[in-house]
């Protein structure tokens, strides 16, 4: 029984042994692993703290809008970046925030890029649907997009040096007819009439000048789409009536509208479609 007794103990203390020494290689281990860890994030630092990641000039940034490629001169111009700067340092996401405060730049993705060391720029850009004119000015107050952002002429053209100015024009103060632009935009771009400048300076009347003539839709209302399918259903009345003797077509009420003539002696015709 004694000898029963001094064999378990043997094992006992050999299997005691055997898990010290197996604590001792997993401190060893972690002691590797911990000094392999910093050994390489010293070594990404030193790295990232050479003079080569920095940006100096516009030069090391790339900016496209689609497929094309931006001016250094354009660059400048969009961004606020003092140089030189340590390529560690600047912020893609703020940049891209500050691009889209720009009234021509919808959308910005901004990311470093390591070789060589610089910046990728992409830009949306917004794309003018119409020319603001000031009823008071012969120059245009800018350009507006679908959603009515106003765009200053100089700079889209910074941007776009070669633009194509939309045919469409709105007459009047922004102001007052922002808060509705991107409905009355959405409505008349359906419209197979053309439509060559949209008068907004009347809250109480808007006057579109058209290819049928000028057209009165009185307040802007949910009523703008009805109004403009039955504009188009008008066209049929070029076989009736010579178009330059219109003076003006009143659509206030699309479910009876109303042709008023340039002659005196000739009283409105109710045209019902």
């Amino acid at each position: 029984m004694a000898g029963i007794v001094s064999v378990s103990q043997k094992d006992l203390a050999q299997r005691r042994q055997k898990i010290r020494r197996q604590r001792q290689i997993k401190i060893i281990q972690a002691l590797w692993r911990t000094a392999a860890i910093s050994g390489l994030a010293g070594g990404l630092l030193w790295v990232a703290l050479q003079p080569i990641w920095v940006l100096n000039a516009p030069k090391q940034i790339e900016m496209k809008s689609g497929d094309k490629l931006l001016s250094e001169a354009t660059i400048e111009s969009l961004l606020v970046i003092s140089y030189p700067q340590s390529l560690w340092r600047i912020q893609p996401n703020a940049i891209a925030n500050s691009l889209k405060q720009q009234p021509t730049i919808a959308q910005a993705t901004v990311n470093r890029r390591l070789f060589p060391p610089g910046l990728n720029i992409k830009i949306e850009e917004r794309v003018p649907v119409a020319i603001a004119q000031s009823p008071k000015k012969q120059s245009p107050a800018g350009l507006l997009d679908a959603s009515g952002v106003l765009i200053p002429l100089e700079k889209y053209k910074l941007v776009n040096p070669n633009i194509k100015l939309p045919s469409l024009k709105v007459v009047g103060s922004p102001e007052q007819y922002r808060s509705s632009w991107s409905q009355i935009y959405a409505a008349l771009s359906q419209s197979p009439v053309k439509i060559m400048q949209i008068d907004c300076q009347d809250p109480t009347n808007l006057i579109l000048k058209t290819e049928l003539g000028n057209v009165h839709l009185g307040a802007f209302s949910p009523q703008l789409t009805e109004q403009i399918k039955v504009l188009a259903q008008m066209r049929s009345l070029s076989a009736k009536m010579d178009f330059s003797q219109i003076k003006y077509i009143d659509l206030k009420n699309p479910a009876s509208p109303l042709v008023h003539l340039n002659q005196t002696n000739k009283k409105p015709n109710s045209q019902n479609s």
